[in-house]
Protein backbone atom coordinates (compact mmCIF):
# COMPACT_ATOMS: atom_id res chain seq x y z
CA UNK A 1 0.00 0.00 0.00
CA UNK A 2 1.49 3.81 -1.17
CA UNK A 3 2.20 5.70 1.61
CA UNK A 4 0.66 9.65 1.06
CA UNK A 5 1.62 10.93 4.12
CA UNK A 6 4.03 10.70 7.31
CA UNK A 7 4.43 12.28 10.21
CA UNK A 8 7.64 11.50 12.39
CA UNK A 9 8.47 12.45 15.92
CA UNK A 10 6.47 16.07 15.64
CA UNK A 11 6.01 18.90 18.35
CA UNK A 12 5.01 22.07 18.25
CA UNK A 13 4.15 24.82 20.66
CA UNK A 14 2.82 28.35 21.06
CA UNK A 15 5.64 30.33 23.27
CA UNK A 16 5.92 28.42 25.94
CA UNK A 17 2.75 26.27 25.42
CA UNK A 18 3.76 23.00 24.24
CA UNK A 19 0.58 21.79 22.19
CA UNK A 20 1.83 18.06 20.97
CA UNK A 21 5.32 16.23 21.36
CA UNK A 22 6.24 12.51 19.42
CA UNK A 23 3.63 12.38 17.16
CA UNK A 24 4.25 9.79 14.61
CA UNK A 25 1.87 7.93 12.19
CA UNK A 26 1.26 8.07 8.62
CA UNK A 27 -1.79 7.53 5.97
CA UNK A 28 -1.51 5.31 3.04
CA UNK A 29 -3.18 5.53 -0.28
CA UNK A 30 -7.13 4.99 -0.06
CA UNK A 31 -7.27 4.72 3.67
CA UNK A 32 -9.44 6.73 5.95
CA UNK A 33 -7.37 7.48 9.70
CA UNK A 34 -9.45 8.86 12.22
CA UNK A 35 -7.63 11.11 14.77
CA UNK A 36 -9.45 11.21 18.30
CA UNK A 37 -8.76 13.42 21.90
CA UNK A 38 -10.21 15.33 23.93
CA UNK A 39 -11.05 19.31 23.53
CA UNK A 40 -7.83 21.38 23.28
CA UNK A 41 -5.46 17.64 22.47
CA UNK A 42 -4.01 19.69 19.51
CA UNK A 43 -6.08 17.70 16.64
CA UNK A 44 -6.89 21.00 14.90
CA UNK A 45 -3.28 22.62 15.62
CA UNK A 46 -1.93 19.45 13.95
CA UNK A 47 -3.51 19.82 10.61
CA UNK A 48 -2.58 23.07 10.32
CA UNK A 49 1.01 21.78 10.48
CA UNK A 50 0.26 19.28 7.86
CA UNK A 51 -0.94 22.07 5.98
CA UNK A 52 1.78 24.29 6.30
CA UNK A 53 0.50 27.38 8.04
CA UNK A 54 2.63 26.36 11.39
CA UNK A 55 6.31 25.12 11.05
CA UNK A 56 6.95 22.14 13.82
CA UNK A 57 9.36 23.10 16.46
CA UNK A 58 10.97 19.40 15.42
CA UNK A 59 10.21 16.43 13.68
CA UNK A 60 9.20 15.71 9.95
CA UNK A 61 6.24 15.72 7.54
CA UNK A 62 6.75 14.26 4.53
CA UNK A 63 4.50 14.36 1.68
CA UNK A 64 4.58 11.26 -0.99
CA UNK A 65 8.45 11.03 -0.17
CA UNK A 66 8.66 14.51 0.00
CA UNK A 67 9.92 16.88 2.83
CA UNK A 68 6.40 19.04 3.29
CA UNK A 69 8.78 22.24 3.63
CA UNK A 70 10.44 21.81 0.13
CA UNK A 71 7.05 22.47 -1.73
CA UNK A 72 5.20 25.75 -2.28
CA UNK A 73 2.13 26.71 -1.05
CA UNK A 74 0.43 26.08 -4.28
CA UNK A 75 2.09 22.51 -4.91
CA UNK A 76 0.58 21.83 -1.05
CA UNK A 77 -2.89 22.68 -2.63
CA UNK A 78 -2.57 20.78 -5.35
CA UNK A 79 -2.11 17.60 -3.10
CA UNK A 80 -3.68 18.42 0.01
CA UNK A 81 -7.44 19.74 0.10
CA UNK A 82 -9.47 21.29 3.71
CA UNK A 83 -12.72 20.26 4.63
CA UNK A 84 -13.17 22.93 7.62
CA UNK A 85 -15.56 22.44 10.96
CA UNK A 86 -16.81 25.70 9.99
CA UNK A 87 -16.89 27.72 7.41
CA UNK A 88 -18.62 31.38 7.21
CA UNK A 89 -20.31 33.35 4.28
CA UNK A 90 -20.04 36.66 4.03
CA UNK A 91 -20.57 37.10 0.46
CA UNK A 92 -23.73 35.91 -1.28
CA UNK A 93 -21.87 32.82 -3.59
CA UNK A 94 -23.89 30.25 -5.49
CA UNK A 95 -22.73 26.92 -4.81
CA UNK A 96 -21.01 26.41 -8.30
CA UNK A 97 -18.99 29.81 -7.28
CA UNK A 98 -17.97 27.87 -4.06
CA UNK A 99 -16.85 24.81 -5.30
CA UNK A 100 -14.73 26.46 -8.09
CA UNK A 101 -13.10 27.77 -5.22
CA UNK A 102 -11.08 24.74 -5.09
CA UNK A 103 -9.53 25.06 -8.43
CA UNK A 104 -7.57 28.33 -7.02
CA UNK A 105 -4.82 25.47 -6.60
CA UNK A 106 -4.81 25.97 -10.63
CA UNK A 107 -5.92 29.05 -11.72
CA UNK A 108 -4.69 31.50 -9.34
CA UNK A 109 -6.23 34.17 -7.14
CA UNK A 110 -7.20 36.04 -10.06
CA UNK A 111 -6.94 33.72 -12.98
CA UNK A 112 -10.20 32.82 -14.86
CA UNK A 113 -11.84 29.39 -14.96
CA UNK A 114 -11.73 27.32 -18.58
CA UNK A 115 -13.78 24.73 -19.51
CA UNK A 116 -11.76 21.68 -17.87
CA UNK A 117 -12.07 23.81 -14.66
CA UNK A 118 -15.93 24.08 -14.87
CA UNK A 119 -16.13 20.08 -15.81
CA UNK A 120 -14.14 19.35 -13.07
CA UNK A 121 -16.03 21.38 -10.59
CA UNK A 122 -19.47 20.20 -11.96
CA UNK A 123 -18.45 16.51 -12.04
CA UNK A 124 -17.33 16.63 -7.80
CA UNK A 125 -21.12 18.15 -7.24
CA UNK A 126 -22.33 15.29 -9.39
CA UNK A 127 -20.51 12.86 -6.71
CA UNK A 128 -21.45 14.20 -3.73
CA UNK A 129 -25.10 15.01 -4.89
CA UNK A 130 -25.08 18.86 -4.65
CA UNK A 131 -25.54 19.68 -8.33
CA UNK A 132 -28.94 20.32 -8.37
CA UNK A 133 -28.25 23.31 -6.27
CA UNK A 134 -25.75 24.69 -8.23
CA UNK A 135 -27.05 27.98 -8.76
CA UNK A 136 -28.22 28.02 -5.30
CA UNK A 137 -27.02 30.77 -3.00
CA UNK A 138 -24.84 28.60 -0.54
CA UNK A 139 -25.95 30.88 2.26
CA UNK A 140 -29.53 29.60 2.42
CA UNK A 141 -28.32 25.79 2.18
CA UNK A 142 -29.00 23.32 5.82
CA UNK A 143 -26.12 22.85 7.31
CA UNK A 144 -25.89 19.16 5.83
CA UNK A 145 -26.02 20.44 2.46
CA UNK A 146 -23.04 23.00 3.73
CA UNK A 147 -20.27 20.47 4.50
CA UNK A 148 -21.30 18.49 1.46
CA UNK A 149 -20.78 21.55 -0.98
CA UNK A 150 -17.61 21.70 1.15
CA UNK A 151 -16.54 18.28 0.46
CA UNK A 152 -17.43 18.83 -3.43
CA UNK A 153 -15.04 22.22 -3.22
CA UNK A 154 -12.17 19.41 -1.65
CA UNK A 155 -12.93 17.11 -4.63
CA UNK A 156 -12.29 19.89 -6.98
CA UNK A 157 -8.82 20.51 -5.77
CA UNK A 158 -8.23 16.93 -7.43
CA UNK A 159 -5.98 15.97 -4.51
CA UNK A 160 -4.72 12.70 -3.14
CA UNK A 161 -5.42 13.77 0.33
CA UNK A 162 -8.19 15.48 1.82
CA UNK A 163 -7.81 17.01 5.43
CA UNK A 164 -11.46 17.28 7.59
CA UNK A 165 -11.34 19.09 10.75
CA UNK A 166 -14.71 18.12 12.66
CA UNK A 167 -16.39 17.61 9.76
CA UNK A 168 -19.72 16.23 10.66
CA UNK A 169 -20.30 18.85 13.94
CA UNK A 170 -23.56 20.48 14.50
CA UNK A 171 -25.63 17.41 12.37
CA UNK A 172 -28.23 15.74 12.55
CA UNK A 173 -28.05 11.87 12.93
CA UNK A 174 -29.27 11.73 8.63
CA UNK A 175 -26.66 14.53 7.72
CA UNK A 176 -24.30 12.65 9.82
CA UNK A 177 -24.59 9.04 7.88
CA UNK A 178 -25.20 11.35 5.08
CA UNK A 179 -22.11 12.57 4.98
CA UNK A 180 -19.62 9.10 6.44
CA UNK A 181 -21.60 7.44 3.65
CA UNK A 182 -20.66 9.86 0.72
CA UNK A 183 -16.85 9.80 2.58
CA UNK A 184 -16.92 5.93 2.29
CA UNK A 185 -17.92 5.43 -1.09
CA UNK A 186 -14.94 7.88 -2.37
CA UNK A 187 -12.19 6.21 -0.10
CA UNK A 188 -13.20 3.03 -1.49
CA UNK A 189 -14.31 3.84 -4.96
CA UNK A 190 -11.77 6.44 -6.08
CA UNK A 191 -8.92 5.87 -3.53
CA UNK A 192 -8.66 9.02 -1.66
CA UNK A 193 -6.98 9.39 1.35
CA UNK A 194 -8.77 11.02 4.40
CA UNK A 195 -7.29 12.31 7.49
CA UNK A 196 -10.01 13.10 9.36
CA UNK A 197 -10.32 15.25 13.31
CA UNK A 198 -13.77 13.72 14.61
CA UNK A 199 -14.87 14.06 18.64
CA UNK A 200 -16.75 10.36 18.05
CA UNK A 201 -14.53 7.51 18.40
CA UNK A 202 -17.86 5.87 16.61
CA UNK A 203 -17.03 7.05 13.64
CA UNK A 204 -13.69 4.59 13.25
CA UNK A 205 -16.18 1.43 13.85
CA UNK A 206 -18.35 3.18 11.47
CA UNK A 207 -15.84 3.23 8.51
CA UNK A 208 -14.36 -0.06 9.72
CA UNK A 209 -17.75 -1.86 9.49
CA UNK A 210 -18.14 -0.13 6.03
CA UNK A 211 -15.55 -2.68 4.97
CA UNK A 212 -13.05 0.88 4.65
CA UNK A 213 -9.54 0.69 4.94
CA UNK A 214 -9.47 2.30 8.29
CA UNK A 215 -6.92 3.50 11.01
CA UNK A 216 -7.59 5.12 14.20
CA UNK A 217 -4.88 7.72 16.17
CA UNK A 218 -5.87 8.71 19.42
CA UNK A 219 -4.38 11.50 21.84
CA UNK A 220 -3.76 11.56 25.17
CA UNK A 221 -1.46 14.42 27.27
CA UNK A 222 0.19 15.91 23.81
CA UNK A 223 0.95 12.47 22.47
CA UNK A 224 -0.22 9.53 19.96
CA UNK A 225 -1.66 7.08 22.68
CA UNK A 226 -2.91 4.33 20.04
CA UNK A 227 -2.65 3.76 16.87
CA UNK A 228 -3.58 1.30 14.33
CA UNK A 229 -7.34 -0.94 13.74
CA UNK A 230 -9.72 0.44 15.76
CA UNK A 231 -10.97 -2.57 17.46
CA UNK A 232 -7.60 -2.52 19.15
CA UNK A 233 -7.28 1.55 19.54
CA UNK A 234 -10.61 1.89 20.81
CA UNK A 235 -11.12 -0.06 23.96
CA UNK A 236 -12.97 0.27 26.87
CA UNK A 237 -9.74 0.51 28.72
CA UNK A 238 -8.68 3.36 26.12
CA UNK A 239 -11.96 5.40 26.19
CA UNK A 240 -11.57 5.87 30.07
CA UNK A 241 -7.71 6.46 30.03
CA UNK A 242 -8.15 9.25 27.06
CA UNK A 243 -11.86 10.26 27.72
CA UNK A 244 -12.34 9.90 31.67
CA UNK A 245 -15.49 7.73 30.70
CA UNK A 246 -17.06 4.60 31.76
CA UNK A 247 -18.62 2.78 28.69
CA UNK A 248 -19.29 -0.41 27.36
CA UNK A 249 -18.09 -1.60 23.60
CA UNK A 250 -21.47 -3.16 21.83
CA UNK A 251 -20.80 -5.07 18.61
CA UNK A 252 -24.12 -5.85 16.25
CA UNK A 253 -24.59 -7.66 13.22
CA UNK A 254 -26.78 -5.23 10.17
CA UNK A 255 -28.12 -7.04 7.20
CA UNK A 256 -25.12 -7.99 5.15
CA UNK A 257 -23.58 -9.95 7.95
CA UNK A 258 -20.78 -7.44 9.05
CA UNK A 259 -20.11 -6.68 12.30
CA UNK A 260 -21.05 -2.85 13.60
CA UNK A 261 -19.01 -1.97 16.92
CA UNK A 262 -20.94 1.00 18.74
CA UNK A 263 -20.25 2.58 21.99
CA UNK A 264 -22.40 3.03 25.01
CA UNK A 265 -21.48 5.71 27.38
CA UNK A 266 -22.14 4.94 30.94
CA UNK A 267 -20.66 7.68 33.30
CA UNK A 268 -17.65 9.89 33.74
CA UNK A 269 -14.75 9.33 35.88
CA UNK A 270 -15.12 12.04 38.73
Amino acid sequence: MSELLRVENLAFSYGRRQVFRDVSFSVPAGQIVCLMGPNGCGKTTLLDNIMAIHRPDQGSITLLGKPLHAYKRHEIASEIAYVPQIHDVHFPYTVREVVMLGRTAYTGLFGEPDEEDEAVCLAAMRRVGVDRFADQPYSRLSGGEIKLVLLARALGQQTRLILMDEPTAHLDYRNELLFLETIASLVAKERISVLMATHSPEHAFYFAGLGTETRAAMFKDGTIFAYGDPEEVITEAALEQVYGVKARIVTDIDEQGRAIRSISLRRTIK
